[in-house]
Order: C-alpha cells, then structure tokens, then sequence
C-alpha cells in the first residue's frame, strides 16, 4: 500500500494536535484502551467535549501544557493509503524540530487559527516548507466554528495567505486552502453541511486522493550503495550484487552507469527484488544491482547513469539548520554525513543568516545558535559527489555530526 508522509505545522493552540486525533477518531484507527482514555481525562477537565489532543501529545509536560514539544510520528490507515503524520511543534524555539519533521514529507498541513489568521509563526512554517520542497501544502484554516463559519474571515485568509506565496522561490508547490474545525470534525475526514459555500474536498478527501507522480520529488537516478552482496554459496558462487534504493529516476538493465569515486564505467545486467528478476527499477524502490564487469563496489560508492553524473567536489555551499547549543563559528570542524558517506569538514564562512519569517537576511554575522538558518560554505577532506537539494531532496542534503560529542548538531540543503 502507498504510504504517504505528512508534516504538519502551526502556532500555539492553533489545533494540530486535536486535528490528528480527529481524524484517527474518524477513521476508526484509536485503540479501544485510548479512546476511553480520552473520554475519562475530558471528563475529569469538565469538557462537554473530546479533547482529542490527548491521542498525539505524548509527553507529561505536552498534556499538562495542552502543547507540542517533541516531533511525533502518528500512523494510520485508510483503505486507499498508509499514512506517517510528523506532529511537529509551532513554537520559534522548536524551529529545529519542524525541519527535523518536514524533511522527511512529501505533504504538509499548515494550520491557521480563524481567529487570529496569517501570522509571524505562519510566515516561517511556510518559509520551511519552501525551503524543504514539499510540493503539496495544505492551508487549513482551522476554528471556523469560532467565527461562525464565516465565508469572510476564510476569504480574508486566503488572500493573506496567497500574498505570503509571492514570497517563495519554490514554484512547483500546490498549495489547497480547506476550512475546517478540528474539534466540531468539519472538513476534516468528512465534508460539512455548515459551510455550503465551501465547494473543495474535505482535508482526507484531499489526501486520499494526491498522485505519489505528483508529490515525490523527481531527479536524475543515484543509486547510493549500502551493501556488497556475495553469497559465496554452491548455487551462487561467483555472485556480486549491489543492494541500495533508487532515489530520483529510475534505472533499467542495459544502462550504462559509472561508479563514484572511482568514475569507473559499466552497465547494469541485473535487477532483482529479493529472487526476482526486473527490467526497471523504479524510483523509491530497493534493489539489488549486478553489473557487467566485474569491478571495484564498495558500500558508501554511488552508481549513476554515465550522462547524468553529480557534482564531484571537496567544496559546497548549503543552508544550515543549526540544532545545537553550542555555536556554529567559522572555522568549526564538523563530520559531514551525506548518505551513508562521512567526510571531515571545516566551516569556510558563514554567509548570510536567513530570516525564516519572509524578512529577508543578516550579514556578518560571526556564528549560528540553536534553530538558526543559514547559508554556510564548507570546505571538505575529501570529495563528495552531490546534487542541489532543489534538484535532488537526496542527494542534495546532509548532517552535521560534532565529532567531539557525536551528537547531530545541524541539517544542511546544498545550494
């Protein structure tokens, strides 16, 4: 069954938490044990009312303050998809989990308090879905029941929010603006009858019916390989496979392809899923591999059609989510792991910190706390072979490990 990752993104109380849980309640997919422990924790807060916040909000501190603090991963299905949502908090100081829970999403909610409508918050959650690529959003307008429904209020919205759109560098995004009420259950997993004038699809009817051709991004095939497979059995003595997944395109038996580093040439002969054998190999899809000649595969190597190579260099310049205490300074040594690869690097310079509300960037700036954006050069030991993130969401991003405490201190998208 597809599977479809989600992030969702919005300001304090604007409801992602009840949001999810509507819909798991929806759809039929709280355990028996849960569902009645929501009924007995609303009950005994004197609510007239399911507060289904209390079916995504895992830690004590979340429940006590009726907030999100952690990135949480929910999972359910519907008979049409499988589906991951990353429950990602809406506070500034959090900044680091929403792109720790978008980077991974080919969809995004943002939520928008009726209320309260587009703002400084709303700025930076579409700030880094544009920055991520995530090429179907959702603008959910959510508390519509608090405004009465009011076609106004929604209208007025959207038209602050299509004035925020200008903004962005990413085009291909399809942004969907649907009025709901997460705590009522309107046009979340069923359409309402108090908003006629409301002519789109319900927010799982929007979901339920999104093309994985359309919302995963394409780029060129890079096979990064993670395993030498060599069985040395009396059946399959002299077998040399390449197991990895397909990222971007797809690759197909009689491609000719190189091997980096070693821009070694060959052609793919083989491909197999587990014990049988396929013409193609698809994007997303993990294979085994076996080439005509018999040469030199280590994991760690990537195999790319010999038209389409990579960017091979020991220099890149990329934006930075710093998600550490301590600073990010020039000169900084850090461990640069671009998939199963990790290279030694040195902070070159730190260009400009970006402003993730849409107010533009600050230069000379001398080094990067907790959840700052920026555009940093790094210089490199040893080359790496890289696409731009906007090209390839794959290869086109990394960590930064601290070698010292190696903790993960930052995310980078090379420019």
């Amino acid at each position: 069954m597809e599977v479809l990752k989600i992030a969702t993104a919005g300001s304090v109380d604007d409801g992602k938490s009840t949001l999810i849980g509507r819909i798991l309640y929806d759809t039929k997919s709280l355990t028996t044990d849960k569902l009645e422990a929501i009924e007995k924790t609303s009950k005994q807060r004197g609510y007239d009312y399911l507060d289904f916040s209390l079916a995504t909000d895992g830690l004590v501190a979340e429940r006590e303050q009726g907030i999100t603090i952690d990135v949480a991963h929910i999972y359910f299905s519907t008979k049409k998809k499988s589906y991951i949502i990353a429950d990602t908090p809406g506070h500034v100081e959090y900044t680091r989990n929403m792109v720790t829970g978008a980077s991974t999403s080919q969809a995004s909610i943002i939520l928008i308090d009726a209320r309260k409508g587009v703002i400084e918050q709303t700025n930076r959650h579409f700030f880094i879905n544009n920055l991520l690529r995530i090429k179907d959003v959702v603008v959910a307008v959510n508390k519509m029941d608090l405004v009465d429904y009011s076609e106004d209020v929604y209208n007025k919205i959207k038209a602050d929010f299509e004035s925020l759109m200008s903004k962005r560098d990413y085009q291909d995004q399809k942004i969907t603006f649907i009025p709901v009420s997460a705590l009522k259950g309107d046009n979340v997993v069923n359409k309402s009858d108090k908003m006629s004038w409301y002519k789109g699809e319900a927010l799982l009817e929007h979901l339920e019916q999104l093309d994985k051709s359309d919302i995963f991004n394409v780029g060129t095939p890079r096979f990064p390989v993670q395993y030498v497979i060599r069985p040395k059995t009396e059946d399959f003595h002299d077998f040399r496979g390449y197991a990895g997944k397909v990222y971007g395109g797809n690759l197909s038996v009689g491609d000719d392809i190189v091997v980096l580093p070693s821009q070694t040439k060959s052609k793919i002969k083989e491909i197999y899923f587990y014990d049988e054998k396929y013409e193609t190999a698809s994007r997303r899809s993990s294979v085994t591999i076996t080439l005509e000649n018999d040469i030199n595969v280590s994991r760690g190597d990537m195999i790319v059609k010999a038209d389409d190579l990579p960017t091979i260099d020991k220099q890149f310049t990329a934006n930075v989510c710093w998600m550490d205490a301590s600073q990010l300074t020039t000169g900084g040594k850090y461990v640069v792991q671009h998939g199963v690869n990790k290279v030694l690097a040195k902070v070159a310079t730190i260009n400009h910190k970006i402003n993730p509300d849409y107010s533009g960037i600050e230069k000379d700036v001398t080094g990067l706390g907790v959840n700052d954006i920026a555009s940093v050069t790094f210089k490199l030991n040893k080359p790496i072979f890289y696409d731009q993130f906007k090209d390839h969401r794959t290869n086109g991003s990394f960590i930064l490990i601290d070698p010292q405490s190696n903790n993960t201190v930052g995310a980078g998208f090379i420019q």
